[in-house]
């Protein structure tokens, strides 16, 4: 059992392998006890709520936060009654425990095989005034220190209300003696590790763009001074959604943390007719007391197993090359087929055709919406060059980017509403492009016809969905006036509609992600689309930051990572295609520049590469990561990918520029079984694991900028 329920003292303690999270019954109110280590089920556990005086509820640790009674804190809700008041008070109603965790009705979240890997508890909180019946879900897993949490809302009375705010989660820390820890950055520039100290008053991150957005991602970890990759208690928050979110933790006057996370307030209303239930989107929190690595894992095996679904969940994903950056949208049925052909003859599987191959796609000015080949390209059509590509033995892939339309299309002279946007208001542009209206069925229903038809008549195996702008003008034709605060949200729920309609129809078709690169990763897309195109920046010294940080939440397994040409064509810096390719192998492997223009001795490396990255791809891809030395905080990284039997392991060191007269360099590796020797493929050599894990691995000294190194150990028999 991983939920215990202590009627009498009103005490409900979740329980997994290795973490308890507390909460005890106040004068009604849920309050938060306790999250970290596991406590035994049988002591004690009465007593760990610091004391309040005065019946003060600022200083209540509460589970889920109201505003307008004495909490003057960040409220986790706001309701708005017909009277247009707006205090609320939810207190204790009953409980439920379920086996198992049931799903959420029209939103991605974590999911179990087996009743028996966790079990749910409801708390149900009324305010009877207001007749609002609020429902706070906790999953705990029993064999993951994580708990997955949301909130329903349903009107029980007779009369609507409004949620003006509705977040997913609210912990109250008993001390705010941490730091707060997320992702930050901007269009190639995703995933940049950022740690600030927590100090009275507010911490907070956000996306008021409409989508997860590059500048932040749906994270943020609180954790103890000190800790880092090895030790420490750290406390992480993701949050399984695509659309603006909130995170935002605030220090209190007595010393005291919160963090709360869910869907962006900012713009956000929705409203409840009597009866109508309202839900949130899921945060996954997770707690690890062995530092920010075993946090990480934790939500790589989460979301690896229990987030990603369908037929490539656990397969080893092909090895591709697109042909973005070789051609742009200039090309022709023979170039791509000849890229495709070198691709083969190398060993590569798959080839992906990017932008440019339907309407009239010269540039990014016109076309979105009419999915039909261009003929003047393709004279025989997709199926045609398909048939071309899969002659050559790899299967074959396409870009598409179907939530936008451009003003330059049949779709928009037909349907000039179908767009978000505000009557009377200027329609903003960006990459000359408007964004498609995905709360209306018809739009949804257009792009589910578009789509099948081309997946149904061409032998598609890939398909890169991208999404190249965020939301502006966020109105809806079809909406009314009460309801446009509705829009964004109900943007996100189409979204997600549409997707499932979609890998439904078509399991077999592997989905990226793309949001002119990181724009959107995020747990609710990978609960469509197991892999997401990391970030535009292919620039492998760059890559080493965005893969490194992105690695903080999200496995391997979801991270596309690709050779290309050099002078990079986002920094212009040139590297070796050695360098470039063991960055690149860290992830979803592949190549996006022409393979045509390569020389001999290039052509072979990139067969040994290809070779190499086939006999690890599976370490790689579902193997445990290890980071060992930060590119935040040197010149070096390094990490790497230990086998779930310890029995193998796979070692990166990347030096970014060369330095006079260095030191001798030894790597202390990590997740290796200390009792077992390991023999280095290269060399033979045969060493202890805790000599490796203690003493570490002596590095080759190499001169030169941009240098790496793969080690891969194997366990003695």
């Amino acid at each position: 059992m991983a939920i215990w329920v202590h009627e009498d003292k009103g005490i409900f303690h979740l329980q997994s392998k290795g973490m308890s999270y507390i909460i005890e019954l106040v004068n009604d109110y849920p309050a938060h006890v306790y999250w970290g280590r596991r406590l035994r089920h049988g002591s004690n556990l009465e007593g760990l709520r610091p004391p309040v005086t005065g019946g003060s509820l600022d200083r209540l640790p509460q589970e889920y936060p109201q505003y307008g009674t004495g909490d003057f804190r960040i409220p986790a809700y706001q309701a708005k009654l017909e009277d247009g008041t707006r205090v609320t008070e939810l207190r204790y109603s009953g409980y439920r425990v379920l086996a198992g965790k049931p799903k959420l009705a029209g939103l991605p979240a974590v999911y179990v095989e087996s009743e028996e890997e966790a079990d749910t508890l409801e708390l149900i909180l009324r305010d009877d005034y207001a007749k609002l019946e609020v429902v706070l879900r906790y999953t705990v897993y029993a064999e993951m220190d994580a708990i997955a949490r949301s909130v329903e809302f349903v009107n029980d009375g007779q009369a609507p209300l409004q949620l003006l705010r509705a977040l997913s989660a609210s912990v109250d820390f008993p001390a705010a003696d941490m730091d707060m820890i997320y992702l930050s950055g901007a269009w190639s520039r995703e995933g940049h590790i950022t740690r600030r100290r927590l100090e009275q008053g507010g911490t907070s991150i956000e996306s008021r763009r409409g989508m997860s957005s590059h500048q932040h991602n749906p994270f943020a970890a609180l954790a103890k001074h000190g800790t880092d990759e090895r030790q420490g208690e750290v406390y992480g928050f993701s949050l399984v959604y695509s659309g603006g979110y909130e995170a935002v933790a605030e220090v209190d006057s007595f010393g005291m943390a919160r963090l709360a996370i869910g869907v962006n307030s900012f713009d956000f209303s929705w409203r409840l007719e009597p009866g109508e239930s309202f839900q949130t989107p899921e945060a996954v929190m997770v707690y690890s007391g062995q530092g920010l690595g075993e946090m990480s894992r934790i939500y790589h095996r989460l979301y690896r197993t229990r987030l990603s679904r369908g037929q490539y969940r656990d397969k080893e994903r092909p090895i591709l090359v697109n042909n973005w950056e070789a051609t742009y949208f200039d090309f022709n049925t023979d170039k791509l087929e000849a890229i495709a052909a070198e691709g083969a003859k190398l060993g590569i599987e798959l080839f992906v055709l990017d932008d440019g191959w339907f309407g009239k796609r010269d540039a990014d000015n016109s076309s979105l919406g009419d999915w039909t080949e261009d003929l003047r390209k393709l004279p025989g059509g997709l199926a045609d060059l398909a048939a071309r590509v899969n002659g050559h033995g790899m299967k074959f892939g396409l870009w598409v980017e179907p939530e936008m339309i451009s003003p330059d299309s049949d779709l928009y002279r037909s349907h000039p509403d179908w767009c978000l946007h505000v009557p009377g208001r200027r329609r903003s542009e960006l990459r000359w492009q408007l964004v498609l209206d995905y709360t209306r069925e018809e739009v949804r229903q257009y792009i589910f016809e578009s789509l099948s038809r081309i997946f149904s008549s061409v032998p598609v195996a890939y398909i890169k969905w991208d999404m190249n702008r965020c939301l502006t003008e966020i109105g809806s034709a079809q909406l009314p006036p009460e309801r446009q605060g509705e829009t964004a949200h109900r943007y996100v729920l189409g979204l997600y509609e549409l997707l499932e309609r979609l890998t439904s129809a078509f399991p077999h078709i592997l989905f990226e992600s793309c949001c002119s690169g990181g724009g959107r990763f995020d747990p609710g897309m990978l609960y469509y689309m197991p892999q997401t195109w990391t970030s535009d920046d292919t620039d492998a010294v760059e890559r080493l930051k965005i893969q490194y940080g992105t690695s903080l939440v999200y496995p391997v397994s979801s991270m596309g990572a690709h050779v290309s040409a050099v002078p990079n064509h986002q920094v212009g810096r040139i590297t070796p295609l050695s360098f470039r390719g063991d960055v690149a192998m860290s992830g979803n492997f592949g190549y996006e520049l022409d393979l045509t223009n390569f020389t001999p001795e290039e052509k072979e490396l990139v067969k040994v590469q290809v070779a190499n990255y086939k006999e690890i791809r599976s370490l790689v891809q579902q193997g445990s990561l290890y980071r060992l030395q930060s590119p935040f905080e040197g010149n070096e990284t390094a990490w790497m990918f230990v086998s779930d039997d310890q029995r193998e392991a796979l070692v990166y060191y990347f030096r970014v520029l060369a330095e006079p007269h260095p030191p001798r360099r030894t790597l202390l590796l990590s997740g290796l079984n200390p009792e077992v020797d390991y023999r280095l493929a290269d060399s033979g050599e045969v060493y202890g694991g805790d000599r490796l894990m203690q003493a570490g691995l002596t590095l080759p000294e190499i001169q030169r900028d941009f240098v790496s190194g793969c080690f891969r150990l194997r366990a003695e028999a």
